[in-house]
């Protein structure tokens, strides 16, 4: 994929949201919604993650990752549906995909405190966290830190969302809290020169299902796992724009976000809950076509609270958005469906969703 520009993707600053001051607040709420209405997605700046650490835990990361897969392995909880530590080399796959995995390994964690209640109904979205007994220095303070200052930029930006709409401050936020956050990092794979220039992805297009994702920048690794400058022209995310008269099937856009900034994305529960005012923007992370190289990065997934329905809010039930995301459902319920989508959660996870006791009956004639 050549590299193309941005196509102007409006940045919002987060000092412009907390100011107070009308012309600030407009200015942020008119680039939200160009921003979320038209690309999907953000370029934030003045967002609070700390760069330097950044680097610092994705150095720790390479000494994880570096591990062989045997010591990691007892990280990998098929059981957690994978929301909890590590995620073996090609076990997700995008629901849009050809049938390829990502080529991608990571580590997952919840920056925020678990909601003992919520762990009771969904086990295995609220889980404990899960660490290597020796893990690399900074390995835990680094994800956890990097993981919250996310949380807390996602949560300005939610604000200024609901204000872009005319919604009530506290609308996207209220809607998210104790919710099942996450926070995680990837590895990209290196390809081998059979597997350059193929056609393989590092991660195929698709849109994220959550209601937020807050991304704050990554790096590639040189064949000898040294940080250096991407390798080629054709390597990274790459977003597709919303369609238009001009361009049906949208327009390909490279997601690099301009020096000191983070990207946010618009998740499908914000584009549900907008009657698609916004929109979960369509994204793939391309490979490179030299061998040997792999990239770093780190994502933290925003998600409506999982007794929350997700269906567009009362000002956005139009009857092309109610037939468009209708019936309303339960949020725990759809992360559930994507899940097994995905790959991550088994398709025996599905029968969470129906009445489980039908059996009982067939049980008590059997003792009479």
């Amino acid at each position: 994929m050549a590299d193309t520009p941005t196509m102007n993707i409006p940045t919002v600053d987060l000092l412009d949201l907390a100011s107070g001051e009308p012309a600030r607040l407009e200015r942020a709420a008119a680039a939200l919604r160009e921003a979320f209405g038209v690309f999907g997605l953000v370029f934030v700046k003045n967002h609070g993650v700390d760069a330097p650490a950044l680097e610092r835990f994705y150095d720790a990361f390479s000494a994880f990752v570096a591990r062989p897969d045997a010591q990691k392995r007892s990280l990998g909880r098929a059981d957690l549906w994978y929301q909890r530590g590590w995620t073996p080399p090609n076990t997700e796959v995008a629901v849009a995909s050809n049938g390829q995995p990502d080529f991608k390994e990571c580590y997952f964690a919840a920056p925020t405190p678990t909601d003992p209640q919520s762990a009771m109904e969904f086990p295995e979205l609220y889980p404990e966290n899960i660490w290597p007994d020796d893990a690399p220095p900074f390995f835990q303070e680094g994800l956890l830190t990097m993981g919250t200052a996310l949380h807390e930029a996602g949560l300005k930006l939610l604000r200024g969302a609901a204000l872009a709409l005319n919604l009530p401050q506290d609308t996207f936020t209220a809607s998210c809290e104790k919710a099942p956050h996450v926070t995680r990092a990837l590895q990209y794979l290196p390809l081998g020169p059979s597997q350059v220039n193929t056609g393989i992805l590092w991660g195929e297009e698709h849109t994220d299902f959550n209601l937020l994702t807050l991304l704050p920048g990554g790096r590639f690794l040189d064949p000898e796992g040294r940080p250096a400058p991407k390798p080629d022209d054709q390597s990274g995310l790459y977003l597709r724009t919303r369609a238009t008269p001009d361009a049906p099937n949208g327009a390909m856009v490279r997601g690099t976000a301009p020096a000191g900034c983070i990207v946010a994305q618009v998740g499908q529960q914000l584009e549900i809950l907008t009657g698609g005012t916004f929109l979960a923007t369509p994204h793939v992370i391309t490979a490179p076509g030299v061998p040997g190289w792999q990239r770093q990065s780190a994502a933290h997934f925003m998600h409506v609270h999982t007794s929350q329905v997700l269906f567009p809010l009362p000002g956005f039930r139009t009857p092309e958005a109610v037939a468009n995301y209708a019936p309303p459902v339960l949020a725990g319920t759809y992360d559930i469906k994507t899940l097994v989508d995905i790959g991550l959660a088994p398709p025996a996870a599905l029968d969470k969703l129906g009445y489980r006791h039908y059996d009982r009956l067939n049980k008590m004639r059997a003792t009479t």
